[in-house]
């Protein structure tokens, strides 16, 4: 096995859709379909799944892919265009010239890709763009995404976009979970029309459906899984949303591609820019990244010490 591939395989996975797997000398690794640009799958160095993928997930275009990381451009949720935007269900290419990058040299397991405008695009967001994306397993097994979109429209327009990455998080147990750092923060709550809330409480817990917008949120939130002992560590950069998302049993059981139970064992927390809409002038670039991390959980009077994990 040349050393390039040890790091970085392209291969064919479900339906035969092409996908690149990122591999770490440790054991870590990451699975990314060019499909979508989609992260599926995260693995620790002990094989485990940190990324909830849904039981039903249909592999199969123009179908997007339930679960991992999809990419949310340059709409997030419901408009004008289908929902979250049309980039986690288009064909991307490996970029080949990516623009310089202040990279880590001890990363050899990183993936370049990118989605640009086509014709039939156009008809429904009239735009030109470059949507460059590089995908990261470092050598401690973190996984970063960094995204820089691009106006290269020609007749002088600027465009307007929001953004997530919908962090689709493995957990063992919804009910023993916790995220810590979104507390006494605004929130926009989706199941009561958006109106705005204050949090309360020290930390948030799950009993049933969620789907909250945070706003002006720090650059660090911790996920802690007390039935694993470990702690998911998001940490974010242009990207001052968060959204925290379940959809308990009823939601479950109602969307096609969604497993009944699946609810149980996932959380989504994404890394977004929502409320404030990002505008490009022709030539201008925008970058927003992500890093997640996982580190064991530490135990303090038989409660997770959320200080540990915000301030590893």
């Amino acid at each position: 096995m040349s050393e390039d591939k040890k790091y970085v395989e392209h291969c064919k996975g479900v339906n035969g859709l092409d996908k690149v797997i990122l591999r770490e000398v440790r054991g870590h690794s990451a699975e990314v379909y060019l499909y979508g640009g989609q992260v599926t799958s995260w693995k620790n160095e002990h094989r485990e799944e940190l990324l909830f993928v849904s039981s039903k997930a249909i592999f199969k275009p123009p179908k997007a892919i339930r679960g991992g990381i999809p990419l949310c451009f340059p709409q997030f949720g419901i408009g004008a265009l289908e929902r979250h935007g049309f980039a986690r269900n288009r064909f991307w290419s490996i970029d080949n010239d990516p623009p310089p990058f202040p990279t880590n040299t001890s990363n050899k397991a990183f993936i370049d890709l990118i989605l640009k405008h086509s014709e039939e695009d156009a008809k429904i967001w009239p735009h030109r763009y470059e949507f460059r994306l590089r995908i990261t397993l470092g050598p401690g097994g973190d996984l970063m995404l960094t995204s820089r979109i691009r106006n290269t429209n020609t007749d002088g327009k600027s465009f307007t976009f929001t953004f997530a990455y919908h962090n689709n998080l493995y957990v063992t147990d919804i009910s023993e979970v916790r995220v810590e750092g979104l507390e006494t923060l605004d929130y926009l709550d989706n199941l009561k029309d958006r109106e705005r809330f204050t949090e309360q409480g020290d930390a948030i817990t799950f009993e049933s459906e969620v789907d909250k917008l945070y706003l002006s949120t720090p650059t660090k939130i911790a996920v802690l899984d007390h039935e694993r002992k470990r702690t998911f560590v998001l940490r974010k950069d242009g990207l001052p949303d968060a959204v925290v998302w379940n959809p308990w049993d009823k939601k479950a059981k109602a969307m096609p591609d969604f497993g009944d139970d699946d609810y149980k064992h996932m959380l989504c927390v994404q890394a977004a820019c929502l409320e404030n809409p990002i505008t490009l002038k022709p030539g201008e670039e925008w970058k927003g990244r992500q890093e997640l991390s996982v580190v064991p959980s530490s135990y303090c009077s038989g409660q997770l010490d959320p200080q540990k994990a915000l301030n590893v």
